[in-house]
């Protein structure tokens, strides 16, 4: 438990030094940097694309490895399972969590909503370094229309 609260801080450390006001007034007052957050997801998810499947057979469909990141990936970062995993066989898949770890600590209003997205950026990257580690190149985008719960849309890119 304490590695969940631990990590939760960080996380949100993380968020809030990218997202903090830019003292250039000229420059529309915020700062985003999704792509730095992005990118620590991504080497973070290669690491654990490398170490978690290590007693796992090689991974022979994309779906098999789909539902390793729900399953085993999801439980050893966010200590649960995916709530939900969607596909339309042509390589786009949506992981649904209804959940969230890192949204239910701001899932007290409405007004919050516009601010979830910065907070998916890391697992997007996460969810897109374990994929390359496991042999598939991918695009990861989230959405939320509700908070705690979210979406991540993996778009599998053919060679």
């Amino acid at each position: 438990m304490a590695d969940a609260v631990l990590f939760e801080f960080l996380h949100t450390e993380m968020v809030a030094e990218l997202w903090t006001p830019d003292p250039d007034p000229g420059s529309g007052g915020q700062k985003t940097c999704p792509s730095v957050l992005e990118s620590m997801g991504f080497r973070v998810g290669q690491a654990l694309g490398e170490r978690l499947p290590r007693d796992t057979p090689a991974f022979r469909e994309e779906l098999d490895v789909l539902k390793f990141l729900c399953k085993d990936l999801w439980v050893a970062v966010f200590q649960k399972q995916m709530d939900g995993l969607r596909t339309n066989h042509q390589g786009t898949y949506v992981l649904q969590d209804n959940s969230f770890p890192l949204l239910v600590p701001m899932a007290s209003g409405l007004q919050y909503l516009e601010e979830a997205p910065k907070f998916l950026a890391f697992t997007c990257g996460l969810l897109c370094g374990a994929l390359h580690t496991l042999g598939f190149q991918s695009l990861v985008t989230a959405s939320v229309a509700a908070l705690p719960a979210c979406k991540f849309q993996v778009v599998i890119q053919k060679p």
